[in-house]
């Protein structure tokens, strides 16, 4: 079985993928997406979400990074592949997936289900300016508003050379409903097309995948939102492992906080904590306690201290 990182715009930056590929055997990561549009970007944009560019294109512990573009443009987007492709990246992303509505107004993400031809040309440009080397995937949901637009779409890709697919098994109108998951269509794309996939949505521990690789026949998997609710979700999710306690996690929090102070001094620490204890609270009780305490606090050295003094008193 393969497990993948997948990408949380404003949420899954380098540096919690540090951390996560540090306690998790994930296979693979995906950036967050790097916006095309008209223009060839700069290399500081591409190093500004992946800096993991800079040491082979892996995180510390050794995980492959693949570099995520979302844009409409086939030939900006071939443009940027290429610029990715000559700073190291492992692989190149295409995003046809994300449902946000600023991105999907501005005719990106989720937004071009609606053009399996756009989605064609995007992804044989990009598949044809970088070498073959380099892996070209791309990352959909199964339609725009029927999950039956799929087939389509999947076959768009497939003969545009796409070396690889992750499906998100709900379409854009499906948001993230956990009763719109249709594992079951992603089962009827695998008997239809030779291009290696990988299944997301609706993962939250070992059961589920195993639920998600009998009801789709595939054994690669996506987990996303889920492995910020429960830290160690890519370890359950592959090795059957038990949730990580929570005296763990609170420890795990204070490595974020040096990460943070490292990467970028503290600047966005506060949101950033702030957010993955919301997401921490759906599991664990002990989150929503430590949330409530310093969700006053603006400033990184207060909640830094704050949650030292609570690991302490934890111990006693």
């Amino acid at each position: 079985m393969r497990v993948i990182l997948g990408p949380m715009e404003g949420v899954l930056d380098h540096l919690m993928r540090e951390l996560l590929t540090e306690i998790n055997d994930y296979d693979q990561c995906v950036t967050e997406f790097v916006r095309v549009v008209d223009q060839l970007l700069p290399e500081k944009s591409f190093f500004k979400l992946c800096p993991e560019l800079k040491q082979g294109s892996k995180t510390r512990s050794g995980t492959p990074v693949y570099l995520q573009l979302l844009g409409q443009d086939p030939d900006w987007m071939a443009e940027n592949a290429v610029r990715a492709e000559s700073l190291g990246a492992a692989g190149i992303d295409l995003n046809f997936g994300c449902p946000a509505k600023t991105v999907n107004r501005n005719k990106g993400g989720a937004a071009l289900l609606q053009h399996p031809e756009l989605i064609h040309q995007v992804v044989a440009s990009c598949r044809k300016a970088v070498d073959n080397s380099v892996p070209v995937s791309a990352k959909i949901r199964l339609g725009w508003e029927s999950p039956d637009e799929c087939f389509e779409i999947v076959d768009a890709i497939e003969k545009a050379g796409a070396d690889e697919i992750t499906i998100h098994a709900r379409t854009k109108f499906g948001g993230y409903k956990a009763e719109e998951i249709k594992w079951e269509y992603i089962g009827k794309i695998k008997e239809r097309t030779s291009i290696p996939i990988i299944a997301n949505g609706e993962i939250w521990g070992y059961q589920d995948g195993q639920n998600c690789i009998e009801t789709t026949g595939i054994d690669s998997l996506m987990v996303c939102r889920g492995a910020f609710n429960i830290p160690n979700l890519g370890n359950m999710v592959k090795y059957n492992h038990q949730r990580m306690p929570w005296n763990d996690v609170v420890d795990l929090l204070l490595r974020y906080s040096e990460l943070e102070m490292e990467g970028d001094k503290g600047l966005y620490y506060p949101n950033r904590v702030k957010q993955w204890l919301v997401y921490l609270r759906k599991e664990y009780t002990g989150a929503d306690e430590l949330f409530r305490a310093i969700r006053k606090f603006k400033k990184a050295a207060p909640i830094v201290e704050h949650i030292e003094e609570y690991k302490a008193a934890c111990a006693k």
